[in-house]
């Protein structure tokens, strides 16, 4: 399968119109079977409101949320006209209690697929945001394999990782979006690390660059990516390809599912089989003999 990672700029849109040409000529762009746009990458929609919505932290939210509708029948769209299959950028969703949620929505050439929402919030989303986390991950059947999603700071817990694989997943999503190359490298670590020990396929896109009109995104680092595990049947150094730092644009892979299949079974470690033998280490405490 063809995979394409999304390094993508948070722009001000004039109208939603706008907003659907740009999504319409990034999907065209990625000629790929499987597209990843990075975690709120829908906060651009935030514009639509007009300067003042979008530089206000809980009006923005409550702007983008209200487009929801049309950015799903876009997407909609977007899937069946090229046979492929988008995680959308995430976004805020409110379900009545007052809180949002940060959902990212999976959609395939014959519908919407489900949605995945963010486990565990940053400092940032929980203390200024309120975005509240909605447990729960989702394992998601197409035809492009068995695929989970890990929204940015998820990525950075190996139990939810591993929750994954042992439920199926062979590919990992993980949309993010990081303010400083510190806060990319935190997601980026954890991408790989969750590729080495479940033996899978993980793929990282970030939003990228200034976004000087919405204090909440105002910056964005990072560098879209697809990593696997570094045990004889991928790259040595567990990166199957990756673009420039904070350059716009899609890094794109060709993916065997098989071969994830075969690092499980057959690769030089086998971390994801012997994982349960973790359960067995104790730690002792070591005292001075003397």
């Amino acid at each position: 399968m063809r995979i394409a990672a999304a390094a993508y700029p948070v722009e001000f849109m004039p109208d939603f119109d706008a907003y659907a040409r740009k999504l319409s000529a990034w999907v065209a762009e990625a000629d790929a079977d499987l597209l990843v746009f990075p975690e709120y990458a829908a906060m651009e929609l935030a514009s639509l409101g007009g300067a003042a919505v979008a530089a206000d932290l809980q009006a923005s939210l409550h702007e983008v949320a209200r487009h929801w509708p049309a950015v799903e029948a876009l997407h909609l769209q977007l899937a069946a006209r090229h046979g492929c299959h988008i995680l959308a950028g995430s976004g805020p969703v409110f379900d009545g209690s007052g809180r949002p949620f940060n959902r990212a929505v999976l959609y395939g050439p014959q519908g919407r697929i489900g949605h995945q929402d963010k486990q565990i919030m940053t400092r940032f989303e929980r203390e200024e945001w309120h975005v509240a986390g909605a447990p729960g991950l989702r394992v998601f059947d197409t035809a492009l394999g068995r695929i989970g999603i890990l929204i940015c700071y998820d990525s950075e817990f190996p139990l939810l990782g591993r929750a994954l694989a042992e439920a199926g997943a062979e590919i990992l999503l993980v949309p993010s979006c990081t303010d400083t190359v510190a806060g990319f490298n935190r997601v980026r670590i954890g991408a790989m690390a969750r590729a080495l020990e479940s033996q899978c396929v993980v793929v990282q896109a970030p939003t990228v660059g200034a976004c000087a009109w919405m204090p909440a995104l105002d910056e964005n680092r990072g560098r879209a990516a697809i990593y696997g595990p570094p045990d004889g049947f991928w790259p040595e150094t567990g990166i199957i390809a990756e673009g420039a730092m904070d350059a716009p644009g899609w890094v794109r892979a060709v993916i065997d599912p098989a071969r994830i299949r075969r690092s499980r079974t057959e690769g030089a470690v086998l971390p994801f089989a012997h994982w349960p033998e973790q359960k067995a280490c104790r730690v002792l405490r070591q005292v001075p003999e003397n």
